[in-house]
């Protein structure tokens, strides 16, 4: 990670989504490993809680994709989960990028995401960005209170930023530690009206009490970019594989790029 001295303060950081996830399994401890040695600022998960309580990284609800088995993770325990793997569909999906050691990846706990965090060589520019899958939009939720005490038990407070598509459960983060930063995340299901204003997606972001916006690349317009730094708030694009948007997001004040191959997306 030598090259990290050398960039330039305004480039913004390049974010592993799900990891390395173009190259290796995502959402394990080999995506993530992958990212940190090949240069990336840092990297994207999904967390869910179990049915012991546990936050375990994986993006679906059930086990059907990357398990290739039944199972939903919100009904199966944290063992349950460490015996699963995760990796076999990787190699078979892609089998040029295949490696046996994939095989025994298993669904890992949040708390063993951020020990491999932790543990890397940590720069002004590392980040971790947690996104939280709540069980209902709005509903409570203990997954905050979880991502919360993992956090500060872990001393990543500056380093960590919790996002998510509900809104609320972004309030509960500031009400239970307002020092975590969090984003809110935006998709491209409003109206073209709404996307070209920017002010309604801005005022919830805002009302929601979040420190940065992550937007789909869809949306991620230079009225909207603009909008966002008017009331202080980060900007971050979502997922983005096309080294073009290096040069966009320096014209734009972009402040992070995620991305499914961060060695591809970096400058050389």
């Amino acid at each position: 990670m030598e090259h990290l001295s050398t960039v330039s303060a305004n480039q913004p950081l390049i974010i592993a989504h799900r990891g390395a996830s173009a190259l290796a399994p995502e959402n394990t401890l080999a995506a993530f490993a992958r990212s940190l040695k090949e240069g990336a600022d840092g990297f994207e998960l999904d967390v869910r809680l179990t049915r012991d309580g546990v936050p375990v990284v994986i993006h679906d609800a059930t086990l059907r994709r990357t398990g290739l088995c039944e199972g939903v993770i919100s009904g199966m325990t944290s063992k349950d989960l460490r015996e699963t793997r995760v990796g076999d569909w990787f190699n078979l999906a892609r089998p040029r990028l295949a490696k046996p050691e994939y095989s025994r990846e298993s669904v890992p706990t949040l708390d063993q995401v951020l020990s491999l965090f932790k543990a890397q060589h940590m720069t002004d520019r590392s980040a971790i960005y947690i996104e939280m899958k709540t069980a209902r939009k709005g509903a409570a939720d203990a997954l905050p209170h979880s991502v919360v005490e993992l956090i500060v038990q872990h001393d990543l407070l500056g380093k960590a930023v919790v996002v998510s598509f509900d809104l609320k459960a972004l309030t509960q983060i500031k009400t239970i530690e307002s020092s975590v930063r969090t984003g809110a995340l935006f998709e491209p299901k409003y109206s073209a009206a709404k996307i070209m204003s920017g002010h309604a997606l801005i005022r919830e972001a805002v009302d929601c009490g979040a420190d940065e916006i992550l937007l789909h690349r869809l949306i991620a317009t230079r009225r909207l970019v603009g909008l966002a730094a008017e009331k202080e708030l980060r900007s971050v694009v979502w997922t983005v594989d096309d080294p073009k948007w290096l040069g966009r997001a320096g014209r734009l004040g972009i402040h992070a790029l995620i991305t499914n191959n961060p060695a591809a997306i970096m400058p050389g």
